[in-house]
């Protein structure tokens, strides 16, 4: 399916943004404004619920990581130095190469801290992420640009805007450019493609199978950039419908990739029987491979892109 919403096209990200060091965050942000209403600057200061990201090259390029606090807590600002251990080191496993921006304690009304905040830069884009307060994960925090700080968070045109379930950013394997095909062709024989997909910076995500999934970044110019191989459960897989996804695999996703866009999923089978689920997912514009076991239990993630 061809993109009908706007592309955005050569976006520099930037690590720098404007932050209270210290940001009292239980105001509620409504859900039932019409989309489009503008959020002003100053109603995101003492009593903001977000963090304010710089993500491009001007005013008008900013982000809010959605980071809704409970009653009487606040973010205090702490340097990358403070973080639990646990935490740098899930960083460096999962987002290898990523560039730290900035971080916080979430604490309570008696100043003991309930969660952690993170903001990093994985590929030049922002990722926001909210960890417990021993240090593990709990889920990637949802983005809106800021006039969509209430209603659905996209706008037609926007950044997030495949968020409508109506305009996905796949696009059919035919209409990939004949460098990419000439490239997966010559150095990698084997592999039969499955599924392209079209970045917000223009470049292509390509889907292919090989003893394995992999996934296969190119540029916008079809240059070729990197290779992942997926952590698929190990058989062959098959495509699957969203709709034929456990229970337990849809709640996980939604519990931790806030409004998350599905780009694909795979059941994974030997010929003993079903031995798991693959599932491709765009959050915030960086995509996710995400592994569950045959029960549906989450079993492993990777940001691809």
């Amino acid at each position: 399916m061809s993109m009908k919403c706007k592309t955005i096209n050569g976006l520099l990200y930037a690590s720098a943004f404007a932050a209270l060091s210290i940001t009292a965050c239980n105001k509620n942000i409504s859900s039932t404004t019409t989309t489009g209403t503008s959020a002003s600057t100053a109603s995101l200061s003492s009593s903001s619920a977000v963090i304010a990201v710089a993500a491009g090259t001007s005013a008008n390029d900013t982000v809010y990581i959605m980071q809704q606090c409970g009653k009487g807590q606040q973010r205090d600002s702490i340097a990358q130095a403070d973080l639990p251990g646990s935490i740098t080191t899930y960083l460096g496993a999962t987002y290898a190469g990523y560039n730290f921006a900035k971080a916080f304690t979430v604490k309570d009304s008696t100043g003991a801290i309930a969660n952690y905040a993170v903001i990093i830069f994985f590929n030049d884009k922002p990722v926001g992420l909210l960890f417990a307060a021993d240090g593990s994960f709990v889920k990637v925090l949802e983005q809106r640009e800021p006039q969509d700080m209430h209603g659905p968070g996209w706008h037609q045109g926007g950044r997030f805007c495949n968020r409508d379930s109506l305009h996905g950013d796949s696009i059919a394997l035919t209409d990939l450019p004949s460098a990419i095909t000439t490239y997966v062709s010559s150095n990698y024989p084997g592999d039969t493609l499955l599924k392209a997909f079209r970045n917000a910076d223009s470049g292509y995500v390509v889907i292919s199978a090989n003893n394995g999934l992999y996934a296969t970044i190119f540029t916008a110019t079809g240059s070729f950039v990197k290779r992942v191989e997926l952590p698929q459960p190990p058989g062959k897989p098959q495509p699957l419908a969203v709709s034929a996804l456990p229970a337990n695999v849809l709640s996980y996703l939604a519990d931790t990739y806030p409004d998350y866009v599905f780009n694909k999923a795979f059941s994974v089978t030997t010929k003993e029987g079903l031995k798991g689920y693959l599932v491709l997912i765009n959050a915030n514009n960086t995509r996710y491979a995400v592994a569950f076991d045959a029960e549906g239990n989450f079993v492993a993630a990777m940001p691809v892109w």
